[in-house]
């Protein structure tokens, strides 16, 4: 009789989990902790977007017209990550913003107003929502730098009837530095000229931008950033953009291509259509140098159609979203940990990085992602509501926030969104997505920081010292998960207090 005793058998492979007919979320879904030999600081989040773009960190911001623009593109890029700027605008005006992000080595972006020194300033409103105005020659971007008039000054002296032209309140600072410069060279330049304030030039003749000290203060108070930016080959920021698959979409693309976008997203709600697949075909035909990531998709189906047609990455997500309602409203979908696992498994054997878009609302559900085979994660509510969406903040029962819509809202539709939904030549228009608001978090350069920090100990406790490493325990059945109750949610919570703070940093 043998007696030998059995292999220990415990949890689930991810195979065994997925493949039971359930459609589970990531808070469904626990990993098991697995064998730790090295330190948290050795975890390397380096990852692939696509085929040929690498970033330092594992984070994407998602094309939504609340969360995607020049600001946030040039605070991504300098965490290590990328922002995918959104296309509910004109295609000129998208360009200018993926110009905009590249046109700085430092995560600070001003909309500068530029007047010459015989302007009038008639009120507030003259300044925008700059808090200078920049004065040149000719009162445009491509003279020289004369100096600038402070938002402050003038509202303290607008009742000094002496002063009515933008000379009266002038004051100098002609110092400039090359856009290429870092934060570091910035401050010792601020330092060395005893300066307030420095002009970005590009090109010897454009200037695109300012940075004040307190700009370099504010940044410098942050996180030290874990990563080296996302810079290209070319010195600038790496910067996405959205397009859809209509014929107009061909001519937008030219425009973001001239103005130096480094990667592509066909931004559809159902990217296994002929639409899609017709574009991703034009797109590497015409344009063989630039990566094209399609989707979204939540089936091995869909995914391997658009890999037959050449994407160099696929994003994975339907309905997930906070501000989604499409698996409401369709009745189509799947859950966003099912979905992930299942993509990946079959895009990792076509080299295509799988994206995880929606269903992140923390850093656990980022380590889940991860470890279920995606490269990356797409963030769209994790994000807004910081320094860097577009927007303005408001007060809402005494909270500071910002507006969050779904690009399915027939707010944002109105915009041109529906495009992505199928739906801009439907006469009736079904919205797919809310608007609501979400709290103020500051900005990104402090959060994510602490975020990344909290996902490296993740992937500590599951033995995983990188992404490559996480997926290979997964796929050689070493990692395990198992299916956690409604109870054990609740457990794995904040409970059983009367009151707390909830505070991660």
């Amino acid at each position: 009789m043998d007696l030998t005793p059995p292999p220990i058998e415990d949890g689930f492979t991810a195979e065994k989990l997925f493949n039971q007919g359930f459609s589970y979320t990531y808070d469904d879904v626990i990993f098991l902790p697995h064998y730790i030999d090295f330190p948290s600081d050795a975890v390397n989040l380096s990852t692939n977007l696509s085929r040929n773009l690498r970033l330092s960190v594992p984070l994407v911001a998602s094309p939504m017209d609340t969360v995607s623009e020049s600001a946030m593109a040039a605070a991504m890029a300098s965490l290590g990550g990328i922002a995918i700027i959104h296309s509910n605008t004109t295609a000129a005006v998208q360009a200018s913003l993926v110009r905009a992000a590249k046109s700085r080595r430092v995560p600070i972006l001003h909309d500068p107003v530029f007047l010459p020194p015989s302007a009038e300033i008639t009120s507030v409103e003259d300044f925008a929502d700059s808090p200078f105005i920049l004065v040149t020659e000719s009162g445009n971007s491509k003279s020289n730098l004369l100096g600038y008039v402070s938002r402050e000054n003038w509202i303290t002296n607008q009742n000094n009837k002496s002063c009515s032209r933008v000379r009266d309140y002038l004051v100098e600072s002609p110092v400039t530095v090359p856009w290429s410069y870092d934060l570091a060279k910035i401050d010792e330049t601020l330092n060395e000229k005893k300066a307030n304030f420095v002009g970005l030039v590009r090109d010897d003749s454009e200037l695109v931008d300012f940075v004040t000290r307190e700009d370099v203060d504010r940044v410098k108070g942050y996180p030290k950033l874990l990563a080296k930016g996302s810079v290209g080959a070319n010195g600038e920021w790496m910067v996405g953009a959205a397009i859809g698959t209509r014929e107009e979409d061909k001519e937008r693309l030219e425009q973001l291509v001239k103005a130096g976008v480094n990667v592509v997203v066909l931004d559809s709600s159902q990217g296994n259509s002929v639409y899609q697949l017709e574009m991703i075909k034009y797109v590497k035909k015409v344009y063989p140098e630039i990566d094209v990531i399609g989707g979204n998709v939540v089936t091995m189906y869909q995914a391997e159609n658009l890999i037959q047609a050449g994407v160099d990455g696929l994003r994975v997500g339907m309905g997930s979203g906070s501000i989604c309602t499409t698996q409401e409203v369709c009745a189509v979908g799947r859950g966003q940990a099912t979905a992930v696992y299942k993509v990946s498994s079959i895009a990792y054997k076509s080299g295509v990085p799988v994206i995880a878009d929606g269903g992140i609302s923390n850093s656990g559900h980022i380590v889940k992602a991860l470890s279920l085979g995606a490269s990356t994660v797409m963030m769209g509510s994790f994000l807004a509501g910081s320094t860097e969406a577009p927007g303005a903040y408001e007060y809402q029962n005494g909270q500071r926030v910002k507006k969050y819509r779904g690009m399915g809202s027939l707010e944002a539709m109105t915009k041109g969104s529906d495009q992505r939904y199928l739906g801009d030549t439907a006469k009736l228009k079904i919205a797919q997505g809310v608007v609501g608001a979400v709290k103020d978090k500051g900005s990104v350069l402090k959060f994510v920081p602490y975020t990344l920090q909290a996902v490296k100990q993740g992937f500590q406790d599951i033995g995983a010292n990188s992404l490559q490493s996480a997926h290979d325990l997964l796929r050689s059945r070493v990692l395990r998960l198992e299916v956690r109750t409604g109870a054990a949610q609740v457990e794995g919570g904040i409970h059983g207090l009367v009151s707390y703070e909830k505070k991660y940093y």
